[in-house]
């Protein structure tokens, strides 16, 4: 198969005593998100986009919540183990499309820099990496701010 899409989703609990991590980037913000690791949503949603382009299960298959040296960690050294894994399947990333379901805090204003970040970790053009933001409209827990989800949508080629 010459391309792979896949799709990535993920929501934690917003708590007080956390540190906000968006795109491996740190939100000041008054809570964070609830999470084995740093529970970096965003870039949960794109590690899962990514295993399941290549067809290797989803991020708690590879990083188990059960598992005390994930414990805490950094989820971009997470996503760069993914992208190993990507790359030993031979695999390269064509571009990728998030979006980030907030109430709050606002993210248009850490935009330009969370997809820089993200860019940099997968060693891509900024212009491949697409961030969106969007609110729940006041409904449901995000709604409420007691949670932040994420999806992504990522595309594939195969390399010679």
């Amino acid at each position: 198969m010459e391309y792979r899409v896949g799709i990535g989703y993920d929501i934690h609990r917003l708590v007080k005593g956390r540190k906000l991590f968006l795109g491996g980037i740190k939100i000041p913000y008054s809570k964070g998100l609830f999470g084995h690791s740093d529970a970096d949503v965003l870039l949960h949603a794109i590690c899962d986009a990514l295993l399941g382009a290549v067809g290797s299960a989803d991020i708690g298959k590879h990083f188990p919540n059960t598992d005390v040296k994930y414990k805490d960690t950094r989820s971009t050294g997470l996503l760069k183990k993914v992208l190993r894994l990507v790359k030993k399947k031979s695999f390269a990333i064509v571009n990728l499309d998030t979006t980030v379901i907030a109430q709050a805090p606002r993210i248009s204003f850490w935009r330009s820099d969370i997809q820089k970040n993200i860019a940099k970790i997968l060693n891509l053009n900024v212009e491949t990496v697409n961030l969106k933001a969007t609110t729940a409209e006041g409904l449901g827990d995000i709604g409420k701010n007691k949670a932040i989800a994420a999806w992504c949508v990522v595309l594939l080629r195969k390399v010679r």
